[in-house]
């Protein structure tokens, strides 16, 4: 099966509706992932079939759990989910962040070549990050435990702001030790296709 067909099937398999150029725009931010990733060392994946479930499927199983306008992804490294929410929900305005320049420059490489206006790059820790707004939905996928991750960036929330944690396992003793003052309200178990493993999306808000 060509990777078209694998992530074809796997957006039908999620059932989003992605608009019309995002099946494009997902191929051509895996091959310049492969590229990049050979010379950078985004992921420790070497094959594309397999980032197109562990990477793109895995991010994209989460895009209708979020709402906007305005999203941050925390510690974004090759641009996970930051990039795949982009291309699929044009509607949001997504930010990207990562302490480390030579991935930056990376994100900043897809969004000139794949056009992607809603799409903004940051380069610096998060703790220091101090945008003009801020952010109606917090993500990460890979950043931090869950209480280092709203401690970080509790300044960043708006108010009625929520964070989203992509999560393996559920992570209950992560849970244990959340800070006074945020609450989880609510928990989805994913389902990723091509991929057997537990997936969760926890979301958390202030108390």
């Amino acid at each position: 099966m060509s990777l078209s067909h694998q992530l074809a099937a796997g957006i039908a398999a999620l059932g989003l509706d992605l608009p019309p150029e995002g099946l494009a725009r997902l191929l051509a931010y895996l091959a310049l992932l492969d590229k990049w990733n050979r010379v950078y060392n985004l992921t420790a994946l070497r094959e594309p079939e397999r980032m197109v479930s562990h990477h793109l499927l895995d991010s994209l199983t989460a895009v209708p759990y979020f709402t906007g306008p305005a999203v941050l992804d925390v510690g974004s490294g090759g641009g996970l989910p930051g990039i795949p929410l982009a291309i699929a929900r044009p509607d949001l305005q997504v930010t990207l962040i990562d302490s480390i320049a030579k991935k930056t420059a990376f994100l900043q490489q897809v969004k000139t070549e794949l056009g992607l206006s809603n799409l903004a790059v940051a380069t610096g820790r998060v703790e220091a990050f101090r945008p003009e707004t801020g952010f109606d939905v917090i993500t990460s996928r890979a950043f931090s435990d869950l209480r280092e991750f709203v401690t970080l960036t509790r300044h960043l929330l708006k108010p009625g702001g929520r964070w989203l944690a992509m999560k393996g396992l559920y992570p209950n003793e992560e849970l244990a030790l959340l800070p006074n003052g945020v609450k989880v309200s609510a928990d989805h178990a994913l389902v990723v296709p091509g991929l057997d493993a537990s997936r969760h999306v926890i979301v958390l808000e202030p108390a």
